[in-house]
């Protein structure tokens, strides 16, 4: 899981109890940010590799294997 996701999480579950401090509401956002600009990158390579692969083009699907791999590797930190 991406310490994002774990923080996030945290937080979460901080805010079922009581309300986030300022600071902590500050930390829930950058983290959303992150997620989705995550979620928008890989989502965008998987959309590339799909019009690539009809083009039966493979060093740059091999590429944009590659390059999704290791945004989604970096998840698991």
């Amino acid at each position: 899981m991406w310490i994002v996701h774990q923080w996030m999480a945290e937080l979460w579950f901080i805010n079922k109890t009581r309300e986030l401090t300022d600071s902590e509401m500050t930390e829930m956002s950058h983290c959303m940010s992150a997620n989705a600009q995550r979620a928008w990158e890989i989502a965008k390579l998987k959309n590339v590799f799909l019009i690539v692969s009809m083009t039966n083009n493979t060093d740059w699907q091999h590429d944009l294997c590659s390059r999704i791999e290791k945004i989604e590797e970096l998840k698991k930190e």
